[in-house]
C-alpha cells in the first residue's frame, strides 16, 4: 500500500510561533550578522587591488633590477674611439689623458690581496688642488664578477677630505673615473700627518658709506635713538667645497623606488 506524504497546514499556533519576538530576535541577529559579514567581504574586496598592484609594482621592480645592466657593460670603454658602446657617449677631451695613462680604482684594487681591504686611496685631482690630505680608507669592496678582469664593481669607505675625517663609511663616488692611486703602505703615515692651523676669525667691518647712511636714515625714521655704529658681520655659513664627494645614498633616495 503506498502511503502519500502528508501536507503542511498551518493552524493559529504556526503563526504565533513565527511571530514571538524571540524568534523575530533571532531572524534580525541573523540578518544583522550577515550583513556584517558581507561588508567585510566588500571591504577584503576592496584592499585586495591594492594587493595585487604592490605584488605588479615588487614584481616590475624585480625584473627591472634584473635586468639592469652591470659595471663591466655600462662603463666598458673603446679605448681607440673613447666611448662607451653601452651607451655611446663619448668622453670629454680633458679626460683623454688621464684615460691612457691613470687607472679606475677597481684596476687598482684588482692587484692588490683582499682587493685592497684597509688600504688608502686618492686622486689626483685632490693631490693637484688641496694641500691638506683627501683620501678614502676603504671598509668594503664589491667586485663585478662578470667582468673578465675584475676591474668593475663599488666600494665602501671613510672619506677625509682636506683633514677633516667623516664618521660614518659609505659608498665611494666615480669609481670609474681615470684618476685613482693607491697611497703605498710606507708612505700612509707621512701621507696622513696634518696639523690643522689656527681658524681666522672673521671681524665686523662697517658697512659702505650709502649702506650706513640709509641705514641711520632707517633707525632715525622708525624713531631708535641707538647710536651704535653699524657693522657687517662677515661670518658665513660653511659649505662643502665644490668638489667635496656627494652622498650617492642620498641621491638615489631623492630618485625614489624604481618602478
Amino acid at each position: 500500500m503506498i502511503q502519500t506524504p502528508l501536507r503542511f497546514r498551518p493552524g493559529p499556533d504556526t503563526f504565533a510561533f513565527y511571530t514571538s519576538p524571540f524568534r523575530c530576535g533571532r531572524a534580525l541577529g541573523s540578518l544583522a550578522s550577515g550583513g556584517l559579514r558581507s561588508a567585510e567581504t566588500m571591504a577584503r574586496k576592496k584592499v585586495r587591488p591594492r594587493l595585487i598592484a604592490e605584488l605588479a609594482r615588487r614584481v616590475r621592480a624585480l625584473r627591472e633590477q634584473r635586468e639592469k645592466p652591470s659595471d663591466s657593460q655600462r662603463y666598458a670603454l673603446d679605448y681607440e674611439t673613447l666611448t662607451r658602446p653601452y651607451t655611446g657617449h663619448r668622453l670629454p677631451v680633458r679626460a683623454w689623458v688621464d684615460v691612457r695613462r691613470e687607472s679606475r680604482l677597481l684596476q687598482l684594487l684588482s692587484r692588490l690581496p683582499r682587493f685592497g681591504l684597509g688600504r688608502l686611496v686618492t686622486r689626483k685631482s685632490w693631490l693637484w688642488q688641496h694641500d691638506e690630505p683627501c683620501y678614502w680608507r676603504l671598509t668594503r669592496v664589491l667586485p663585478d664578477y662578470t667582468a673578465q678582469n675584475l676591474d668593475h664593481g663599488k666600494a665602501w669607505g671613510v672619506l677625509t677630505f682636506k683633514g677633516k675625517t667623516e664618521s660614518e663609511a659609505r659608498e665611494i663616488e666615480h669609481v670609474m673615473h681615470h684618476d685613482w692611486r693607491v697611497v703605498p703602505k710606507h708612505e700612509e703615515e707621512a701621507f696622513t700627518a696634518f696639523t690643522p692651523g689656527p681658524e681666522e676669525d672673521l671681524r665686523p667691518v662697517p658697512y659702505p658709506p650709502l649702506l650706513r647712511a640709509m641705514i641711520l636714515a632707517e633707525r632715525q625714521k622708525s624713531g631708535n635713538p641707538s647710536t651704535e655704529e653699524p657693522l657687517l658681520n662677515l661670518e658665513r655659513t660653511l659649505a662643502d667645497p665644490w668638489d667635496y664627494p656627494e652622498k650617492l645614498e642620498a641621491k638615489r633616495k631623492t630618485k625614489g623606488t624604481p618602478v
